[in-house]
C-alpha cells in the first residue's frame, strides 16, 4: 500500500494511492494516518478494505507528511562512503546518530525556508524507515520486521550551524521545513528489499546526487538493531538513514541553496519530492 495524507496544511485527510496511481479517500475508514495506523494490526485492517469502493479524489491536492503525530525522528549521518569522503570525515566504526526536531517536518512539495541567519544551506536525499512495531534491543535478523514502511526524506542541513557553531549536529538539522517527508509511505511488503534502490537529487534541473542504497556503510537492518540498543523505536518513529555524495558542501566551491532554487529528489518505488527554496519571511 501507498498511504498518504492530502489537503491543506493542518487539515489533511487520510488517503491511499490505488494500483492505477489514483488518489482514494480513506476518511470513511479512519480519521487520520497515525502511529496506530502503521502498526501490524492497523495495516492489516486497511489491507482488508476494498480499494475500489473508496471515493476517488480529483484534481492535484497538496500532500502532507504521510503520518501524523510522529513521535521522534532519529537520523544517521555519514552512512555512504562517497559522502563521507566529500565531507572530509573519517569513516565511522559505528553508526553516527543524531535527532531532528519534529517541528522540522513538512510536506513533500512544500517550500523549504532558508533560515534567517543561514549562510550554508544544504540538501540531503535519504531513505526513511517508519517503525510499525516497538524495537528494543532487536537483532539484525529481526530488525526489518519492525518497519511498517518507507518514505523519501530530505534531511535539510545548515552546515554553518552544524559544523561551526560549537558542535552539535542537531542544531544544523532542525530548522522549520528541514524535514520534508513523503509523498507517501510505501509499506514494507510492497517496497521490497531496501538495499536495492536508486536515490537521487536535482537542483534547478542539474543532477547532483545519484547513488544507490546498496552503498550504505550500515544497512537498514543494522541501523534499526543498533539504534534499538540505545533507545526504543516505537510505532510512527522515523529513522532516516544517510545520504549519498553530491551535497552542496561537497562541491568546490560549494553550491549552497539560495532562494529561488528548486529541489527535486526521489527514490525508486517511493516517488518524488519538489521544493521551492524561499527566504525567511521578514
Amino acid at each position: 500500500m501507498k498511504l498518504v495524507r492530502y489537503g491543506e496544511k493542518g487539515s489533511e485527510k487520510p488517503g491511499l494511492i490505488d494500483e492505477q496511481g489514483g488518489l482514494r479517500d480513506l476518511s470513511a475508514v479512519i480519521a487520520d494516518i497515525t502511529p496506530e495506523t502503521v502498526t501490524p494490526e492497523g495495516l492489516l485492517a486497511l489491507k482488508a478494505v476494498d480499494t475500489n469502493s473508496l471515493p476517488e479524489v480529483s484534481g492535484d491536492p497538496r500532500f502532507g507528511v504521510p503520518v501524523s503525530g510522529i513521535p521522534k525522528i532519529v537520523a544517521i549521518g555519514q552512512n555512504y562512503m562517497n559522502h563521507i569522503l566529500e565531507m572530509g570525515y573519517t569513516p565511522p566504526e559505528e553508526p553516527v546518530i543524531f535527532v531532528k526536531a519534529i517541528s522540522s517536518l513538512t510536506g513533500p512539495s512544500d517550500p523549504m525556508i532558508k533560515p534567517k541567519t543561514s549562510t550554508k544551506f544544504d540538501y540531503e536525499v535519504e531513505l526513511a524507515a517508519i517503525i510499525g512495531t516497538t524495537a528494543i534491543n532487536v537483532s539484525v535478523e529481526e530488525a526489518l520486521d519492525h518497519i511498517a514502511g518507507y518514505a523519501v526524506m530530505n534531511d535539510g542541513s545548515e552546515r554553518a550551524y552544524q559544523r561551526e557553531r560549537s558542535g552539535g549536529t542537531t542544531k544544523g538539522k532542525s530548522a522549520d521545513t528541514f524535514g520534508p517527508l513523503g509523498p507517501w509511505l510505501v509499506t514494507s511488503d510492497e517496497f521490497g528489499d531496501p538495499q536495492t534502490k536508486r536515490i537521487w537529487t536535482k537542483i534547478n534541473g542539474e543532477g547532483r546526487q545519484d547513488g544507490h542504497t546498496s552503498d550504505m556503510v550500515f544497512g537498514i537492518a543494522q541501523l534499526v538493531s543498533y539504534v534499538s540498543e540505545f533507545m526504543s523505536l516505537n510505532p510512527g518513529d522515523v529513522l532516516t538513514t544517510g545520504s549519498p555524495h553530491g551535497v552542496a558542501a561537497g562541491f568546490e566551491p560549494p553550491k549552497w541553496l539560495q532562494p529561488g532554487d528548486v529541489i527535486e529528489m526521489g527514490i525508486d518505488g517511493l516517488g518524488e519530492q519538489r521544493h521551492d527554496v524561499i527566504a525567511y519571511p521578514g
